[in-house]
């Protein structure tokens, strides 16, 4: 999949790099005939590496020395200053700088403070996403059910503007713990979610709500509509992670599922609702 816009590899656990396209043709020898003029390493080392095609293993390798034996420089397989890759795709060969994803949400299971039935580090950095999709200066994000703030830490290293709330003051502690351990800004308040207002300046562009479910948070049906309904009323998107099937309230809250999933861990399911104000 080809896409015009520069996505930071990093931000989603399902992107393993990014590749900067610098050139393109429709065979391998028209791609490796420009490489020659068109790098310059200017006394750094490189390394060409194949990122994705319909290829094996061998043919792989070979389109890798192909192309790398037109650029002028030394090649280093093990630490290159400058990383390059190759791609076929849509009946191309694609060349470019390449930026490897860094699991960096795998850093953040080692939280002082961790909560058995928290979302794990990747679900909610895909979360985060799907509520921002891109970072635009002025978007808002809020987390108004934020626990011990898993959902936060991942939108916050990814530069996602995200303010959290919890009743529970025991949760906050541990967000704050946990928010400081990775050097990270106090970014969370005590507040019921059912009685938080918009800001000023108008709603959120999106909140995130982790509906609560374990044997100590046990919700009624109408504590749920209430926190559907407030979702509603504080953003205009809403990305709910639920384990019940609630199609049924959410619709009543005055909100329309646009998209869905669910992810499983053994035989545990939560389900992902995006939304939008009906």
């Amino acid at each position: 999949m080809i896409i015009d816009k520069k996505i930071e590899p990093s931000r989603s656990p399902f992107i393993r790099g990014r590749l900067s396209v610098m050139l393109w043709a429709n065979d391998l020898p028209g791609i490796a005939e420009q490489v020659g003029d068109a790098v310059r390493l200017d006394g750094r080392t490189f390394k060409v590496t194949f990122v994705g095609g319909d290829a094996d293993y061998d043919s792989q390798r070979a389109a890798e020395k192909e192309v790398g034996w037109r650029i002028r420089g030394k090649a280093d397989m093990r630490r290159p200053e400058r990383l390059f890759g190759l791609a076929y795709a849509q009946g191309r060969y694609w060349f470019g700088e390449y930026g490897k994803s860094e699991a960096v949400w795998l850093r953040h299971n080692d939280k002082p403070q961790p909560y058995s039935t928290a979302l794990g580090t990747r679900v909610a950095r895909a979360v985060a996403n799907i509520a921002a999709p891109d970072i635009r200066r002025g978007l808002r994000v809020v987390d108004p059910c934020c626990g011990i703030g898993t959902v936060l830490i991942e939108a916050i290293s990814m530069g996602i503007d995200i303010v959290g709330f919890d009743l529970n003051p025991l949760a906050l502690k541990g967000a704050r713990i946990n928010l400081a351990h990775f050097g990270m800004p106090d970014v969370v308040k005590r507040a019921d979610m059912r009685t938080l207002e918009p800001r000023e300046e108008g709603p959120y562009d999106a909140a995130i709500l982790d509906l609560p479910y374990n044997l100590c948070s046990v919700l009624t049906a109408g504590e749920r509509l209430a926190m559907l309904g407030s979702a509603r009323r504080l953003a205009r998107r809403v990305v709910l992670v639920t384990t019940e099937t609630i199609d049924d309230d959410v619709a009543r809250a005055g909100l329309t599922i646009t998209d869905r999933c669910v992810v499983r861990k053994g035989k545990f399911e939560r389900q992902i609702l995006a939304c939008k104000r009906s």
